[in-house]
């Protein structure tokens, strides 16, 4: 075999170019010794592709674009300058705030994504998904003015992406914020076949002079539990192991509704009836009742040197609660940490308001208890006291 030196070696194209399927002929030359090679190419034959057959496609995206403009428009709001379609979004303050802060915030839905995708029902889960975080500006004080969320999939089904973002619509319109854009990114290879994975961004603006954060919380004030509408979107691991357990379907009876269907139930936005509580009782902190229970969100909102003393027999552990503390052999610890159980949202105010704040709540829809009571904290106390 020719092995020529590679410190004398040359390697020449002795043939024009005239395509793929040309004939090339290179010269090698080593020391004295010269060896000409001759070789054809023959011609691959590759078909062009496509970004469809890659596995993204654009019609498919541009139609559900169409197909969620009808919901996105009733959600505006006077303040939306330019929404759906173009390269950003474009909203202005409204002129009735003298100082405006604008608060932000963005969350996801969790695996409460697996059981709708095992219920195969996708149209409130997008409830879940304004709900988390319209809820989390809202313990400052804030009005929700805008939503964007996020969609990522393998494959686009624009059927399933339209009820998805149909519910996203929803949620807006129960929040009163504009639905203003979002993301679809359709990634061959990137999920399983039929699921999806959501992500929102909720922005609101608050009077600096009127933004909630707790540092007016004082002994002797109430703390007031409003009812959650089920699990909301935490602990849905846990929930999905007591399932897998358990060995129950979800089309089994409980308590006369499907059990999928209790699963399934969206969390319960706050936002229009606290607002309007707002602007009547003195309210000095909220808490948005989300992973990690009371027991790390109420704490959250509060000064060091008081703490929140909770009794529990204020308010029904819910059925939902009592079948996975039940099923899943959980202690009461365990239960606390890792869901609402019944309470969606606390708020703290002062004694004097509390039976006014008990009786407006009534009246606009919502399930409030009188749960506890704010005391001095003295050094080694918890946060929190269950009793």
């Amino acid at each position: 075999m020719w092995k020529p030196a590679a410190s004398h070696a040359s390697l020449r194209h002795a043939a024009s170019v005239k395509g793929i399927s040309d004939r090339m002929t290179w010269t090698l030359r080593a020391k004295r010794k010269r060896v000409t090679v001759t070789a054809t190419l023959r011609p691959l034959n590759l078909k062009p592709l496509s970004y469809r057959q890659a596995g993204v496609d654009i019609d498919a995206g541009d139609a559900l674009v169409e197909a969620i403009k009808p919901f996105a428009r009733r959600t505006l709001r006077p303040e939306v300058v330019a929404g759906i379609g173009g390269f950003g979004a474009l909203v202005r303050v409204s002129k009735k705030y003298r100082e405006p802060v604008l608060v932000s915030g963005t969350d996801g839905v969790g695996t409460k994504l697996k059981l709708a995708f095992r219920a195969g029902k996708h149209d409130t889960i997008g409830i879940d998904l304004v709900a988390m975080s319209v809820n989390d500006i809202l313990v400052h004080g804030a009005e929700p003015l805008f939503f964007l969320d996020y969609f990522a999939c393998g494959k686009l089904e624009v059927a399933v992406a339209s009820e998805v973002i149909r519910g996203i619509a929803k949620g807006c319109e129960l929040a009163g914020c504009a639905l203003i854009g979002g993301e679809t990114a359709e990634m061959p290879d990137m999920y399983p076949e039929g699921e999806y994975d959501l992500a929102g961004f909720a922005v609101g603006v608050v009077e600096r002079r009127r933004i909630i954060d707790g540092s007016a919380v004082a002994p002797g004030d109430v703390v007031l539990g409003l009812a959650s509408s089920g699990a909301h979107s935490n602990g849905y691991s846990l929930i999905r192991r007591i399932l897998q357990r358990s060995r129950r379907g979800l089309d089994a009876d409980f308590h006369g509704r499907p059990l999928g269907e209790v699963l399934l139930e969206p969390t319960r936005i706050y936002v229009k009836p606290i607002l309007s509580l707002l602007r009547r009782v003195p309210v000095k902190a909220l808490a948005h009742i989300t992973g990690g229970g009371l027991p790390e969100n109420l704490p959250r909102v509060l000064p060091a040197k008081v703490k929140a003393v909770i009794a529990e027999s204020a308010w029904p552990l819910p059925p939902l609660f009592q079948w996975l503390k039940r099923a899943g052999n959980l202690t009461d610890d365990e239960l606390r940490c890792v869901f609402n159980c019944g309470i969606g949202m606390a708020l703290v105010i002062p004694e004097a308001a509390a039976e006014t704040a008990l009786k407006y709540l009534i009246r606009h829809g919502e399930t409030p208890y009188r749960i506890g009571r704010i005391e001095r904290r003295r050094a080694g106390d918890p946060a929190i006291l269950f009793v």
